[in-house]
């Protein structure tokens, strides 16, 4: 609103020897008010416009094409959607992932974007330069770009540094290509393993992707408050704004039916922390509804929340067709008129990915149906975020330093560190892992993920990947392996195929014989299944689906299972997925499961390491594991009343949250609290020892969680409230400490405020949520 205000008085800017929005000493605020009042209604929504299929529209093959513009987009590009992708390209209507037909080179995406940028500055009236904004889930979605470990993956590291560095490198490999906005990161917390968007979450609770969200945004744009982004850094996008991760049904955007309650306790908490920390860029509305209303058109929610309680002054961009999603989807809104109406007036600035429904706003303006003061305030926020990545200055990517720091050695070395810290050990019967190379023989390294390297949704293509059996290979090349394909798990491996079929059933019988004669001559079974990133992905419409009813591991994979089990040799899973892995049958036959995730590029390298004992798996488990979809939805953070039982089956989950094994033992002592009694206003300071009481070198990962009763509203009967990972030796010990702050305490009472009420207090240790010693303090 001060933008606006200097707005309606640019007399003293205009009088400057230069336009004062091009002076980069002037104030933002100054700036914007200055270029705002110079600019048309048509220009104005242009800015609040995005171009994806229209990049069909400014091309010529795939170089941009500066006459073709100038026609097509006369008031200039307010923002582009994707420019390493080659949407627009004839042939070419999308890119969820696939092979890099699909992709620009790194060398086309910087011409590409250098000469949108020099069009964009000398070649329209007011020289305003292009937005644009890429995915970076788990890596920037882009040719030869460094390829991490899925997001699940790395909230399992309970790892918040390796957090900043991951991110770190994906924000200088995008902004070196000219991009200074992202999408990403994904800070919903999720509650249903049956949506297909599961794995790119960091799990259910609050806690943790608030601190993994804090992480990240620090890596991706800088820590703390700023104005201006640093060189090498990008602007950031919580996503998604909220209730996604519960989806009725397990349905992608299916209402969220949430109370307020459950809001603010669970699902406002990661957005929160964010805003409060750092100066994240953008926010992103969910596709879903709450209590009848459509997030994009929520003026509660984007508006009373995010802006007015957190103080958030950032953009908020549409998620793809999320604003005629109102009229098309929703039916809350008559038109794409009204539609782009109601979402300017909640607060979204920026339609993507294409901005159709914002193009019907300059005729409504003129005809009195759109208050221009709509306009002019989301046209101030994206030119806001324009001026603070320094776009005016130099909006230009750099060829020669994204070849040089793009998937190289030094982000390779990055990535094979985060696979290895997002390696899971799930259950290891009678110390069956990790494998002794000079004892364990020939080994079958058998199934259908065995041979490629799989790294879930929002992938690109990296400039190398290691499979599992090429890590084994790598890791003992004197070994003696043996292999076979075991079953195929879908009929193809193209992620952005809209229609998937299960494989053929009689011809993953034969497979499966043959890989039984294979089996035998071995001695060891290394067993590699799982997911495919077209069974576990985002059903982003109802022709392309990903969401499903049934939480086991799909096709033949439990027969192949059972074939291998009953040959009675040792067998050792390797579960490369995106869903948690409620595979009970599996879990009951193997000798031992590493849960693998996506890996990411090298996590072939990274599971052999596991296997052969060259490194210990430490992460843990985000997420609860249940046994079967009628668990759902299970989360460890239940309230005192949940969970009484069920007829003929077991309420417990198949893994608890924080659940987590090692090759080497830990032993924790239990909370040591600073003091028996604390004040409302204080601190709360505990610690606790840790000790690695076997015989190898290990992480393990401190859990510290509370209990709140006989306040005035019921709590879960547990809550995460610290973390650490450490590393120990053998026989080495170390002292953790937790530091609660009073705001981490507080409940929200009957009346809806935010407090923190005396009473006992029970605080936990542990390294899982099941495993835990605990004390009782009071807070007075």
């Amino acid at each position: 609103m001060s933008t606006l205000a200097v707005a309606q008085n640019p007399a003293a800017a205009l009088a400057q020897s230069g336009p004062l929005y091009q002076n980069a000493n002037a104030p933002i605020a100054a700036r914007v008010a200055d270029l705002l009042a110079r600019m048309t209604l048509a220009e104005k929504v242009a800015q609040i416009r995005t171009a994806w299929q229209g990049k069909a529209d400014m091309i010529d093959g795939l170089a941009f094409d500066p006459e073709k513009a100038s026609a097509a987009f006369p008031d200039g590009i307010g923002h582009v959607t994707r420019p390493s992708d080659k949407r627009g390209v004839p042939g070419i209507s999308g890119a969820a992932g696939g092979t890099a037909a699909r992709w620009r080179t790194p060398a086309q995406t910087v011409a590409f974007i250098n000469a949108l940028q020099k069009w964009a500055l000398e070649d329209t009236r007011l020289g305003i330069p292009v937005l644009l904004h890429e995915e970076s889930l788990h890596g920037y979605m882009a040719t030869d770009a460094t390829m991490f470990p899925q997001a699940i993956a790395l909230a399992g590291t309970f790892d918040t540094d390796l957090m900043r560095r991951v991110q770190s490198v994906t924000a200088r490999e995008v902004r070196a290509r000219g991009v200074p906005l992202v999408l990403s990161p994904v800070v919903d917390i999720v509650r249903d393993p049956r949506w297909g968007r599961i794995e790119e979450t960091w799990g259910e609770d609050p806690y943790l992707c608030a601190e993994m969200g804090v992480a990240a945004v620090e890596g991706l744009q800088g820590p703390g408050k700023f104005e201006k982004l640093a060189d090498g850094k990008v602007f950031a996008t919580l996503k998604h704004m909220t209730g996604h991760g519960q989806p009725e049904s397990g349905n992608n955007v299916s209402p969220a039916q949430l109370s307020e309650r459950d809001l603010r306790e669970n699902f406002f908490p990661p957005f929160r922390e964010v805003v409060r920390r750092t100066s994240i860029g953008a926010v992103m509305p969910s596709y879903n509804e709450i209590d009848g209303i459509p997030s994009h058109a929520n003026t509660w929610l984007l508006g009373q929340v995010l802006r007015g309680e957190w103080g958030f002054d950032g953009v908020i961009v549409s998620d793809y067709g999320g604003v005629h999603e109102l009229a098309t989807l929703h039916h809350v809104a008559a038109d794409t008129e009204d539609a782009a109406h109601q979402a300017l007036r909640a607060g979204v600035d920026s339609e993507l990915p294409d901005g159709m429904a914002y193009a019907t706003l300059p005729e409504a303006v003129e005809a009195g149906r759109v208050p221009v003061e709509l306009i002019d305030r989301a046209c101030a926020r994206m030119l806001a975020i324009k001026f603070r990545a320094g776009l005016f200055e130099n909006p230009y990517g750099d060829a020669a330093l994204a070849q040089s720091i793009t998937g190289n050695a030094e982000a390779r070395a990055l990535a094979l560190e985060a696979a290895r810290k997002g390696l899971c050990l799930l259950t290891n019967k009678d110390a069956a892992l990790p494998l002794d190379t000079g004892t364990m023989g020939r080994v079958a390294v058998i199934g259908p993920n065995h041979a490629i390297a799989r790294l879930g949704g929002y992938s690109s293509v990296p400039k190398q990947t290691v499979s599992l059996i090429e890590g084994l290979r790598q890791i003992a090349p004197g070994a003696d392996f043996v292999t076979a394909q075991g079953v195929f798990i879908t009929t193809s491996e193209d992620r952005s195929q809209d229609l998937i079929e299960l494989a053929d059933r009689a011809e993953n019988l034969r497979l499966i014989a043959e890989a039984v004669e294979v089996a035998k001559s071995a001695d060891t079974i290394i067993l590699a299944i799982g997911d495919t990133e077209q069974t576990s992905r985002e059903g982003f419409a109802t022709n392309h689906l990903g969401d499903r009813t049934d939480l086991d591991i799909l096709g033949e994979q439990n027969e192949l299972v059972d074939a291998l089990a009953a040959l009675g040799k040792p067998l050792v899973v390797c579960a490369i997925n995106g869903r948690p892995p409620s595979w009970p049958n599996v879990i009951d036959k193997a000798d031992a499961v590493l849960e693998c995730w996506y890996a990411g590029q090298e996590g072939g390298t990274a599971m052999a390491e596991a296997l052969l004992g060259k490194v210990n798996p430490g992460a843990k488990l985000p997420v609860t594991v249940v046994r079967n979809a009628g668990q759902v939805p299970s989360f460890y953070n239940h309230k005192p009343s949940a969970r009484r039982g069920y007829l003929f089956d077991d309420k417990a989950p198949l893994f608890p949250f924080g659940h987590g094994l090692s090759y080497t033992s830990f032993a924790i002592s239990e909370p040591r609290p600073a003091k028996a009694r604390f004040a409302r206003d204080e601190p709360v300071v505990v610690e606790a020892q840790v000790r690695n009481t076997g015989a190898m070198a290990g992480d393990e990962v401190v859990q510290l969680y509370l209990t709140r009763s006989d306040v005035s509203v019921t709590q879960p009967v547990l809550e995460l409230k610290g973390f650490e990972r450490i590393t120990l030796a053998p026989g080495e010990a170390r002292t953790v400490r937790f530091t609660i702050e009073p705001r981490r305490l507080a409940i929200w009472n009957r009346a809806m405020e935010e407090v923190n009420e005396p009473g006992p207090l029970v605080l936990s240790v542990g390294n899982s949520s099941a495993k835990l010693k605990s004390i009782e303090v009071e807070i007075v």
